[in-house]
Order: C-alpha cells, then sequence, then structure tokens
C-alpha cells in the first residue's frame, strides 16, 4: 500500500514539517510542562496546601491530616478529569478538523455535546438522578445516540458522509437538541440549576469512580484516533486523491467519527461541554509540528490538558475563595488567538 504524502494544514498554509528529533524533544518538553501544571494543580486552591504535603498525600498518606485528605479527596480526582478531559478534546478536534478539512471544526460540530446535554437533563428532569456517576452513562449514551444519527443522515446519498454533509447534519441536529434542552430546562427550574453547573463546564465534584468508568472509552477513543492518524494525511488530501493512494476512505471515516464519538463523549460527561480547547490546540500544534496529522495528534494530546488545567488553576485563583469554572476560562482564554488565527491563516472552503 503506497505511503500517504502529509497534506497542507487544515488552516490552508504551507509551513513546513519540523525534524523527527527536532519534533520528538519538543514533545517531551510538552510532556515535562504537563507533569509541572498537574503538580501545581494538586497544590493551589482556595486553601494552600504545601508541597511537601502534596508529596507526603500522594506516596504516604495520613488520613488524619486535612491537608492530605484535601488533596487526596478532592484535587487528585479534579487533576485526573482535567486530564482525560483535555487528551480526549485535544484528539477529538485534531481529527474533526483533519476528517471534514475544516479548521474551525469544534467537537460540538456533530452534536455531540447537544446529544449529552440532552439525555442528561432527560435523567435529572425524569429520573431525578443528581449526582454524575449516576447519569454519566447518559451522556455518553446520549452523545452516542447524536453522533450516530448524524453521520446516518449525513450518509444519505451516493457520495456518502461527505464534510459539508457533515457539518449541515451536526448543525442542524446541535440546534433542535438545544431547543428540546432548553424547553425542558424552562419547564422544571430545580433541574435547570442543577443542570447549569455542569453546563458551564467545570473539573470541581468529580468522583473518581466516575472517572474510572470513563477511562476505558478514552483510551479506546485514544487508541483509535493514532491507528488513523497516517490515513489522515491522505484524506486531508481530498477523496479521490486518497483513493488514488491506495487508502479506504469509508472505513478511515468512520473509523474517525466513532474515535470522536468516543473521545468527545467521554470529555463531555466528565467536565461538561468545554469549548475552544479542541478548537484551538490542533492549530497550536499544527503551528509547531507541519501538517503531518501523526505529530499532531501526539501534541494536541498533550497540549489540551496543559490548557485544560491551566484554565482550571487560573478559575480557581482569580475569585478566591469562590472560583470560576474552566470551562468559562478556556472560552476567554481560547477566543484571542482563535480570533489570531481566523484573521491571519487563510481557511479552507468546504
Amino acid at each position: 500500500m503506497p505511503t500517504a504524502p502529509t497534506a497542507p494544514p487544515a488552516g490552508g498554509g504551507t509551513r513546513r514539517e519540523g525534524s523527527r528529533p527536532a519534533l520528538a524533544a519538543g514533545l517531551v518538553a510538552a510532556v515535562v510542562v504537563l507533569v509541572l501544571i498537574a503538580g501545581i494543580s494538586l497544590a493551589v486552591g482556595s486553601g494552600h496546601v504545601p508541597l511537601a504535603d502534596v508529596w507526603h498525600a500522594l506516596f504516604s498518606p495520613d488520613d488524619s491530616r486535612r491537608t492530605h485528605l484535601v488533596v487526596r479527596t478532592v484535587r487528585v480526582p479534579r487533576t485526573l478529569a482535567g486530564l482525560l478531559a483535555g487528551v480526549a478534546l485535544g484528539l477529538a478536534g485534531a481529527l474533526m478538523q483533519g476528517v471534514t478539512r475544516n479548521p474551525l471544526a469544534d467537537p460540538g460540530l456533530l452534536g455531540v455535546n447537544a446529544g449529552a446535554s440532552a439525555c442528561v437533563v432527560l435523567a435529572m428532569g425524569v429520573l431525578g438522578l443528581t449526582a454524575p456517576g449516576q447519569y454519566i452513562w447518559f451522556g455518553f449514551g446520549g452523545a452516542l445516540l447524536a453522533a450516530l444519527f448524524v453521520y446516518g443522515v449525513s450518509s444519505v446519498g451516493r457520495e456518502g458522509p461527505t464534510p459539508v454533509k457533515l457539518a449541515l447534519a451536526g448543525a442542524a441536529t446541535t440546534a433542535l437538541l438545544q431547543s428540546l434542552t432548553t424547553t425542558i430546562l424552562l419547564t422544571d427550574s430545580k433541574t435547570f440549576d442543577q443542570f447549569r453547573f455542569w453546563q458551564v463546564g467545570s473539573l470541581s465534584g468529580r468522583e473518581t469512580d466516575a472517572l474510572w468508568q470513563v477511562l476505558p472509552f478514552i483510551v479506546a477513543g485514544s487508541l483509535l484516533a493514532f491507528a488513523v492518524g497516517p490515513q489522515l494525511n491522505a484524506l486531508a488530501l481530498g477523496d479521490d486523491v486518497a483513493r488514488g493512494l491506495g487508502q479506504r476512505v469509508g472505513p478511515a471515516r468512520a473509523a474517525s467519527a466513532l474515535a470522536v464519538v468516543l473521545l468527545c463523549g467521554s470529555a463531555t460527561v466528565i467536565a461538561g461541554p468545554i469549548g475552544f480547547v479542541g478548537l484551538v490546540v490542533p492549530h497550536a500544534a499544527r503551528l509547531i509540528t507541519g501538517p503531518d496529522h501523526r505529530w499532531v495528534l501526539a501534541y494536541s494530546a498533550v497540549l489540551a490538558p496543559i490548557l485544560l488545567l491551566a484554565a482550571d488553576i487560573v478559575g480557581r485563583l482569580v475569585a478566591r475563595p469562590a472560583e470560576v469554572q474552566a470551562g468559562i476560562v478556556t472560552a476567554v482564554i481560547g477566543c484571542i488567538p482563535f480570533i489570531v488565527l481566523v484573521r491571519r491563516r487563510k481557511l479552507v472552503e468546504l
């Protein structure tokens, strides 16, 4: 089978690809930064915890000490939620931009967030569920059903699920599900109060059991994403060119869609519909790596949790002792580079 060439970036530029040793060194440096950010996330919050106490809480815990309990029961699950949701959002965004050849594509394009939100609202309002560990599967199931519906609708016709049909079907499904969600919330104030905290995207209050439930889906989605990475280089050149290179376009696109469902659905049920991470991070990764999607995926999986954890840390510090949810901070942080990217780079037309 011919080797797929690297494709022009989704942003339409002609950036040259860096050397492999340089890219590998850069990826290692990014992982070091991620470890440092995770350590800061464990130490920083409304109450100060010395770094020595963080170390002892992790490796020689003493449950009689309040700081150890805070680290183990509050900040460790919160940091793990940021890591998992960040990896999932980064990979999902890179996949969607590669498959749709749309530099503005984000994990909400296929209606995944809207589907998860609708099912969570139904679980809260109809079944009276209150804990994330209870309605997590409703959110994941809603995301899956919404994505399957969008993919099924866009598959109608001889051309199959083209990027244009995927985008249009996703936008229409998102509008429909958001209208349904709003209708339910407006008629049930109790459900609205419970839902709004999840809606804005927060990493606080996450249960370790819920994270363990989602972890297998994130692992499966990540493996699938890296498996289809080489084929994305061919898909980004267009379906006809990809077929000419011997690539199986349909299975590659279906595998990418399944990975997006697993990753984006998992991230949504962990932290709510957090925006801009899956949109901005792949662009930042592409500026470093060039057009090769294999490296774009690897960098996105590391840079996205850095951004999400940094946003969560900023949210804890700017309004002490209260907090600003990470989803609000990522929107503030992400909009600036997004505007710069849109103004500087020539966008690919659908």
